[in-house]
């Protein structure tokens, strides 16, 4: 076992004897831990690209279009530092509900990242600041830090995160933390840009539902009605999805934004980008504010030759320490002024991810063929308890047997036999009985048919995983690098998140199925591995 920015992975031989796994977990792309802010996504994109190209009158025309008149938010010169030319930045980016040109206190920031540009450090750093972390807003005491936006704008959000990142009130004493940039994106900018590429498939992990519908206001929420499964979301969908906060918390929160971004990430090339920038940039420009600086040709060119330099660099995210509290007052985020200290100095000196480890050759020759060989068989319980599953048979056959008896699909059905010690079938008390059978389109509008089951493992902490099966023998979410793996006569595909399996899948005649990871990455290599080995349908032993 090793352990890596709190999460735990497993690199041993499967535990059956009869997997061979085909090489070893793929490099993650640059992006890969990116988490969803619309205006630090696209700004690297376009201004890397184009400018590249395009020249300096083409950059003050994008300049001018990213930030148009009426849109350049002027910062005092002590609050914000002007970066010296060559010199690594620091960009705060924040999304918001926010109607540009109406007042601030209709505002509320729902997501705060920084991003670091220095070509000298061998990764883009990355953090994300939790919108619920309790924290000194200059000049309005101690609240959440989101209620800086609605307070004070963008200077103010950029006074807040500056004074908590150099240590505040009794913070561990260290050098200012400086910010060269500020960049606020609305929501509209958000539904706007997803439509324009085309709406993005994504991998739904369970039922997203509420409904304000004979509730009192105190208990009203964001209305929402999303269903599992795998499924293009487009525009006011997609970002009910992601800004879904009801039953949720931050770090949830995030794991699905992140998710998000991978998959609009996968399915958006940047020549695309570069083709369509000229409307793209304008959309961008209708629903973004910004530091003056930034909207000067001067400032952008400044910083697109960083994202250039910049380009070939991996990207590390590094994680804020939240400590999520549920307090009688209601919840927040907390951290302690020397665990802000370590992610700052992580911050500044960005280490590439860690590779993944080698995998030990199998030993060959006689000796290494006893070591080799199979253990000795066990019965299904005891061998699935191997992987940290339980067997549970006849509640999957329970699951899908009016479905195959129906006759709804036109490929196989196959349900896991086992499922990890804590998972349980969705059921109506999760507005999601399963499994569900529905319809797919894909980009040339050709229906397929799928299914989804999905398995709650821990609803408090918002984790789900699931089975998903479909026609569309091609989808977008299996395009990634993968290494392969045989198990019980079939060859699996290992897409990896990191060290960690995000996705198992497999192709029959007819069809493609793959087991889906929670959104958090909370199973283990082995127990995806087994949950994968586990896929059977009604009458296979």
């Amino acid at each position: 076992m090793s352990f890596e920015g709190g999460l735990e992975y497993d690199f041993q031989f499967d535990p059956s004897g009869d997997e061979e796994d085909e090489g070893r977990p793929p490099r993650a792309g640059t992006g890969l831990y990116v988490r969803f802010v619309l205006a630090g996504v696209l700004i690297c994109c376009l201004t890397s690209g184009a400018v590249a190209t395009a020249g300096l009158l083409k950059a003050k025309d994008i300049a001018q279009k990213l930030v148009p008149p009426g849109h350049a938010v002027q910062i005092d010169e002590k609050v914000i530092t002007q970066a010296k030319p060559g010199k690594p930045q620091t960009i705060l980016l924040v999304g918001s509900d926010k109607r540009f040109r109406a007042g601030k206190d209709d505002a509320r920031s729902d997501t705060m990242m920084l991003v670091r540009l220095d070509p000298r450090q061998k990764a883009t750093a990355v953090m994300s600041i939790p919108r619920d972390l309790i924290t000194e807003i200059p000049g309005e005491g101690f609240q959440k830090i989101n209620g800086a936006y609605s307070l004070g704008g963008l200077e103010l959000t950029l006074k807040t995160v500056r004074q908590l990142l150099s240590g505040g009130t009794g913070g561990v004493p260290r050098k200012t933390f400086e910010i060269n940039h500020a960049v606020g994106v609305n929501f509209s900018g958000f539904r706007k840009v997803v439509n324009f590429v085309g709406c993005v498939y994504t991998d739904v992990d369970r039922r997203y539902y509420h409904s304000n519908v004979g509730l009192p206001p105190s208990a009203h929420y964001a209305e929402i009605d999303i269903q599992p499964g795998y499924q293009k979301l487009c525009g006011q969908r997609a970002l009910d999805y992601v800004r879904f906060r009801h039953l949720d918390n931050d770090i949830v929160r995030a794991a699905r934004q992140q998710d998000f971004l991978r998959s609009a990430k996968s399915q958006i090339g940047s020549s695309h980008l570069l083709k369509n920038y000229d409307p793209l940039v304008e959309i961008i420009g209708q629903s973004t504010e910004a530091d003056a600086g930034l909207g000067s040709t001067k400032g952008f060119l400044s910083i697109a030759k960083l994202a250039v330099a910049s380009a070939g660099h991996p990207v590390r995210e590094i994680k804020f320490p939240a400590t999520f509290v549920d307090g009688a007052d209601g919840s927040y985020v907390s951290a302690t002024p020397q665990e802000i200290a370590d992610a700052v100095h992580d911050f500044l000196h960005a280490k590439p991810p860690p590779k993944e480890p080698v995998r030990k050759a199998r030993a060959k020759g006689k000796e290494g063929r006893k070591r080799a060989a199979k253990p000795p068989k066990l019965d299904p319980a005891a061998d699935y308890r191997r992987y940290g599953l339980r067997l549970d048979s006849s509640l999957g056959q329970d699951v899908v047997a009016p479905i195959e008896a129906r006759g709804l699909l036109s490929f196989r059905m196959y349900y896991p036999k086992a499922l990890t010690p804590r998972g349980r079938y969705a059921t109506a008390a999760d507005k999601a009985p399963m499994p569900r059978v529905y319809t797919i389109r894909d980009r040339a509008d050709k229906p397929h048919l799928a299914y989804r089951i999905v398995v709650v493992e821990n609803p408090i902490e918002g984790q789900y995983y699931g089975i998903q099966g479909t026609s569309w023998k091609n989808p977008p979410i299996l395009d990634s690098a993968f290494t392969k793996l045989r198990m019980r006569g079939r060859t699996f595909e290992l897409h990896y998140d990191g060290r960690r399996i995000r996705t198992i899948a497999w192709r029959s005649s007819k069809a493609v199925y793959w087991v889906s990871n929670t959104l958090s990455l909370k199973l283990s290599n082995i127990q995806m591995r087994g949950l994968a080995r586990s896929l059977t349908r009604i009458g296979e032993r």
